[in-house]
This record gives C-alpha cells, structure tokens and sequence, in this order.
C-alpha cells in the first residue's frame, strides 16, 4: 500500500489530462500507479513511453514503466521527446504512448497525456476516469496482481521518422529562401525542430533558447501569454527574419509572428491553413473551436470546405474530427490537428504549412494574413468568481433576447459581436472571449461583460 492519499488523484486528473506539482502531487507512487492503470485500461502488449526535459521526468518515468513491465507488458522508452513525437510513434507504431510533459506550466509542474493506438485521445469521456478509478485502487494496496511474468524494457529513437514525416506535408523544393527564427524557450522543440529544419535547406533558421532545461531559465514555454513571445518579436526585427515561431514546453503547439514583429492569432493561423488544406483537398470538412474568430468558418465556406463547430480541447477534437472525417482542425489556442498525423495536433506540421503557403504567395506574411483578418477579439479574459454556474446563467437571462448555446459555457450571438463564457475544469474561474467589428466595440462591450460578471 502507497503512502499517498489516493484522493491526490482528484486534484491532478483533468478534463483530458493528469497535471499536477511535483512531489506534492504527483510523485513517484502516483507515477506506478498510473502504469499499472493505464496498462490495465488499454490492454496491449506494450507501451510507448516518452518524456520533456523537466528533471523530474525521469524519476517519474521509471515509476511508471515500472508499473507497466509489472502488468507483464513491455515498455518502449521513447526518451526525450516531443507530445507531437509521441502521438506519431502511437499512431505509427500502432500502440498506447504515455507523455510525461506539463506543457506550458511551471517547472515544479508535471503530468501525463494518454493516447491509445492510432494516437486515438484519452480524455475523461474516453477512458481517464477509468484510469483514475484503478489508480486509486493501487494506491489504496488493492491493484490487480502483478502478472507471473514481467514485461521487458526497450528504447526506440523516433526522431528522424517524425522528421520526415513531419516534412512529407509539404514539397520541401517548392519553399523559397526564408529566414526564420524559432524561440523554444527551452522546451522540446529544442530537439525536434531542428531535426525539421535540417531537411529544408532553403530555410535559413535560428532557434533561440535551444537548449533543453526544463526550470525554463529564460521565460515561461507558454507562448499563450503576449509576454512570452517578446524576446522573439524582438528578434524577429533585429535580425530581418520572414517568420518566428513560439513553441510551448513540449513543442506540440506553434504562435506565428510575421516580419514586422506582430503575432497571428491562433484562430488567423487556423484560417490561414484552413485555405491551403481546402486547395489541396476539395470540399473538406474542417473543425475549429467555438472561440475561433468567425474569421474562421467564413474563410472556410469561401474556399468551398464544410466548417465544423466544436468544444474546446483536444480529446473532443479528435473524435469529432474521427466523426466527421475532417481533414484538419483548429484551436485559437494554437493547437493544429491533421487527419494524415493520426488526427493529432502538431506545432511542427503547422509550422511546415505556413512556410508553404507564404512561399506560394511569394509576399510577406504580414500581406499574407490580411484576408483572414476581420474582427477585434478580446482575448481569454479570466475571472475568479464563487459560483460560475451562477454567473453564467445570470448572463444567460440578460441575453435571453439574443440567440444562445451551451456546446461548452455559454456562448450569446449579438448580431454584430458574440461571446463564449466558460468555466474553467479545474479553476473557479470564467473564461471570457469576444469578439466584435471594431476595437471600439470590443472594449466596451467586454467592459460591460466584465461589470456583469463580477457584480454578484
């Protein structure tokens, strides 16, 4: 029997991942746990495991792979790796994969991302509650039995195929000469996007904060926040590059800022790609999220495609991409999912795409970004309230003139602007997007959101 309370599990599980501080929560017998859970969830003979730089990576690891080999299922150590490395190894390799990784949170964060063979999501609704059921029951000394024999352990070094295969999206002798500088703020994009870049030999590429440490010495991997992509959009003008690219801590989402210094929203990039998948593919259905500018369903009609409205996150992505048969989905979040990458998200692919399309039409991206450019929008606005369902259904019947849906919170059509209310999964927070005509209008209209909202 462990000496962690199993009720730890209550507070790291997600909605569609395990996040939690580490050794308070999440630590080297939560890490067994989980093995034992997982390899008891998917039933398969082994196990894909890879990790980001975060020194506690390894301990917790080998805590988990020990879990596994102890179920008598082999062990693939992946090493070193990217999310996106990891989801094309269990797409590929046709088996489960555990990602130790926290993304963009802290250094004294960790956590786990599960997918299924095929790279097929495991969120709360497809299997993680499962997990955490028997996770609890190993922690309580009431797990299943270890197996007569025990797994074995094996190290694969995926990096060179996710390479290529990260390439084959685009025809790599079809880019013009580019500059592009690559911050990676000390994250795993250190290690997988200069494995890219070496294959595009027009390309001409700098990476800054290249170095893998994951106490991110130089500023937080969370290219989310305006302050984080600073140091690039400074560089990116100093150094007269074409494109900077912000990766997160393991490098599976990508912001794009163009050669003035200024960021592409994740709902322009999502636009933006949306027009290159639809020109090579027809007629495609393709997804965003609710949050996504309305930019973005209308650049999809235009270009003849079928636009797809869905909850944020990535485990509802996936499955209605498997639903719908999309070709391609995005969040204005900066996360980009491909059918042909086992419909998982990938910085690097999206980064592939978008050298593509300003090489196709031969202008600077600050041109290229224009027509995919239409409204002012908010950004996420959090607010810490007591009750947010109370909240939201108090905005609710304000607007109740204006039409309203509740696919994820709250989202109220205005005619001439919309917003989308939230609550956070694991916060007691709402998340306010909006978006508006002009800058004008957006300010006030979330000025009078916000008096609203906090006037409880």
């Amino acid at each position: 029997m462990s000496n962690t309370d199993p009720r730890v599990l209550d507070a790291i599980v997600k909605a569609y991942d395990v996040r939690g501080t580490v050794p308070d929560q999440l630590n080297p017998d939560v890490a067994h746990a989980l093995g034992v859970a997982f390899s008891g969830f998917c039933r398969a003979d082994r196990i894909l495991v890879g990790r980001d730089m975060r020194p506690s990576g390894t301990e917790l690891v080998e805590a988990f792979s020990r879990g596994v080999l102890e179920q008598g299922i082999d062990v693939v150590d992946l090493g070193l790796a990217s999310t996106d490395l990891v989801y094309f190894a269990a797409g590929s390799l046709d088996a489960p994969a555990a990602m130790f990784t926290a993304s963009h949170n802290p250094a004294q964060y960790n956590g786990v991302k599960f997918c299924l063979a095929g790279a097929r999501a495991v969120g709360v609704d497809s299997g993680l509650d499962e997990i955490k059921l028997i996770a609890s029951e190993v922690l309580c000394g009431r797990g299943p039995a270890a197996a007569a024999t025990a797994g074995t352990t094996s190290t694969r070094n995926l990096l060179a195929a996710f390479a290529d295969h990260v390439v084959s999206f685009i025809d790599p002798a079809s880019l013009r000469p580019l500059k592009v500088v690559a911050d990676t703020a000390n994250g795993m994009g250190g290690l997988v996007v200069p494995a890219v870049f070496e294959r595009l030999p027009q390309i001409t590429l700098e990476v800054m904060f290249g170095e893998l440490d994951g106490t991110f010495p130089n500023h937080p991997a969370d290219p989310l926040q305006p302050a984080n992509q600073r140091d690039l959009q400074a560089r990116v003008v100093a150094g007269g590059f074409d494109i900077g690219l912000a990766f997160d801590g393991d490098a599976d989402r990508v912001f794009v800022v163009d050669e003035t210094g200024r960021g592409l929203s994740g709902s322009t990039t999502t636009a933006l790609l949306a027009a290159g998948v639809l020109r090579t593919n027809p007629g495609a259905t393709i997804l965003h999220n609710l949050i996504c500018s309305r930019a973005v369903p209308e650049v999809i009609r235009e270009h003849g495609g079928t636009p797809v409205r869905t909850k944020v996150g990535h485990s509802f992505i996936k499955q209605r991409m498997a639903e719908t048969g999309a070709m391609f989905g995005g969040e204005h979040s900066a996360h980009y999912y491909f059918q042909r990458n086992y419909r998982a998200d990938s910085g690097l692919i999206a980064s592939m795409l978008v050298l593509d399309e300003v090489s196709r039409a031969g202008l600077d991206l600050s041109v290229v970004r224009k027509p995919f450019e239409r409204y002012s929008s908010s950004g996420e606005i959090n607010t810490e309230v007591a009750d947010t369902g109370e909240v939201i259904e108090r905005v609710a019947r304000h607007f109740a003139a204006y039409e309203q849906d509740r696919l994820d919170g709250l989202t109220v059509d205005c005619g001439s602007w919309w917003f989308n209310l939230r609550p956070s999964n694991t916060e007691p927070l709402l998340r306010l997007n909006l978006e508006a005509p002009t800058r004008d209008e957006c300010d006030l209209q979330v000025h009078e959101l916000l008096a609203m909202i906090t006037s409880g």
